[in-house]
């Protein structure tokens, strides 16, 4: 099966196969330059398993849209289970985009660069899947502890993510050559000197 934290296996079931592949090429090629038997053809499988498995293509999809949710899901449950200050999580949480943005590329493209809207209009938005709301209630909390500056939590939460999201979609574009992890000191810097508490910009002034 397809994972953030686990390595790859070599010999996957038909079931793990098939969205394994499925992953790649619609990352590659787009969801809708993908057929069925390109699928079949790739994984080795028969046409037979993946309409009994997902039914078609946009069950593929949608079968791979909520594992990976699933993947992000546990990301942010770790990052909480560490335990860290509000801010730290938010850091640890960007730290880890980057990694995986280099080690699992097409994973973190199907989550944050595909839109989905266009092949799973009846599927809610990514933003507002579990994990980007505890993403978002990170931020809350930050606030209510005075650790992060006061504001509407989706403008903060934008602040405080927003610019990594467009770092990593530059690096899937192929944009930026640098390895994310690279830049993920400067962008630190950046992104709370502009959200820290008004007291602490007060004060530093």
């Amino acid at each position: 099966m397809l994972h953030l934290k686990k390595a790859a296996t070599q010999d996957l079931p038909v079931y793990d196969r098939i969205l394994s592949t499925a992953l790649d090429l619609f990352v590659e090629r787009g969801y809708h330059n993908v057929s069925i038997h390109d699928i079949q053809k790739l994984a080795n499988v028969s046409i037979g398993s993946i309409y009994n498995h997902f039914g078609g293509k946009e069950g593929v999809a949608k079968a791979l849209y909520y594992h990976l949710i699933r993947e992000m899901e546990e990301l942010v449950a770790d990052v909480i289970n560490e335990n860290l200050s509000f801010r730290e999580s938010c850091n640890r949480i960007i730290s880890l985009l980057f990694e995986y943005t280099e080690s699992k590329r097409n994973i973190v493209a199907y989550v944050l660069h595909a839109k989905h809207q266009e092949f799973l209009p009846d599927e809610p938005p990514i933003c507002s899947s579990t994990p980007f709301k505890t993403m978002r209630n990170i931020v809350q909390r930050g606030m209510e502890s005075g650790e992060i500056r006061e504001g509407d939590p989706w403008v903060v939460a934008s602040g405080i993510f927003g610019g990594a999201i467009r770092l990593i979609h530059l690096r899937l574009d192929g944009v930026l050559n640098v390895p994310l992890p690279e830049l993920y000191d400067e962008l630190i810097d950046c992104m709370w000197h502009g959200m820290e508490p008004i007291s602490i910009q007060e004060s530093v002034a």
